[in-house]
């Protein structure tokens, strides 16, 4: 490509602009601004988090609680860990389940209900998420709907308690609140799949089995691993899911501990340097990422 072709700079400076410095305003500074409490120093009198906003004058002691922590033979935060992970897993592992044939189906087999099936697959964005992590508790509370239908079907002989502090209950909880975001992607990866693949697979001799395993499937898979991305990366900073439907300690994920330090006063710091070290790395799994889907895209244009 000739450097002609390239948009001179006045041009991508105007266009992209705007954009950049609200990006700098909202998220560079933002994020410098959580860095700064969390390297500071509390203040000897009020004990509250002072944000170091120079270098000079930073200091880890706070990331150094962080770390020790995480130790694995009895840190304090180790165990929230360990709990947000495996959630986060299952829910991943679940919304795939679940979002996987949806996406496949209306890509691939839906034809004149496709537009419906599309708006209600978008129905869920114009409600708000917290709204409709409520209306799950009134249907999970002892008197609610849930418990009605399983005791007329006399599956259960006495309400069960869904709210208190169950591990189902915040893993189902994710689950239904976050699927939305994995099934948009993936039905884009399989509704640009390119259909030649699939004919070339049914005329060399395969059924629709051995062609969904062994070349639709591989082909949705940077689809997939978008959703993954999409999905897992937000749940492990959520924190109202998890107090709405359960609030139990037992069941705290990273997301209730940080707001329970960020809530406290003379703890902020830490709250800040613990949210600091899930950015950094979130930021990690990120690039991998990128990185794969990059590296896997100039393998299929090579």
């Amino acid at each position: 490509m000739s450097r002609r072709s390239f948009y001179p700079l006045p041009y991508l400076l105007t266009t992209s602009g705007p954009g950049l410095a609200w990006i700098a305003l909202f998220v560079v500074l933002g994020v410098y601004s959580l860095f700064a409490i969390s390297l500071g120093t509390p203040d000897p009198i009020l004990l509250t988090p002072t944000p170091a906003w120079s270098p000079l004058d930073w200091s880890f002691a706070n990331f150094r609680d962080v770390i020790s922590g995480l130790n694995p033979s009895g840190g304090i935060f180790w165990e929230v860990f360990r709990r947000s992970f495996v959630y986060i897993v299952l829910a991943a592992a679940g919304c795939v389940l679940i979002g996987y044939p949806v996406a496949y189906y209306v890509a691939m087999y839906a034809k004149r209900s496709k537009a419906l099936l599309l708006v209600l697959l978008i129905l869920p964005f114009l409600v708000s998420y917290m709204l409709r992590m409520l209306a799950w508790v009134g249907l999970l509370s002892p008197d609610g709907y849930v418990n009605e239908a399983l005791s007329r079907l006399h599956l259960v002989s006495q309400p069960q308690d869904w709210l208190g502090g169950r591990p189902s209950t915040v893993v189902l909880a994710l689950i239904y609140g976050w699927v939305p975001y994995f099934i948009l992607p993936l039905y884009a990866a399989l509704e640009r799949l390119d259909r030649r693949y699939l004919e070339a697979s049914a005329d060399l001799g395969a059924g629709r089995v051995r062609t969904f395993i062994f070349t639709t499937l591989p082909l949705s898979v940077p689809g997939i691993l978008a959703g993954l991305v999409l999905i897992a990366l937000p749940m492990f900073g959520d924190y109202y899911t998890n107090q709405l439907v359960s609030g139990a300690a037992t069941t705290s994920m990273i997301g209730n501990t940080i707001n329970t330090y960020i809530a406290s006063t003379q703890q902020r710091a830490i709250g800040a340097a613990l949210a600091s070290t899930l950015l950094i790395f979130l930021i990690a799994v990120l690039a991998y990422y990128v990185r794969t889907t990059a590296r896997a895209a100039r393998a299929v244009v090579r």
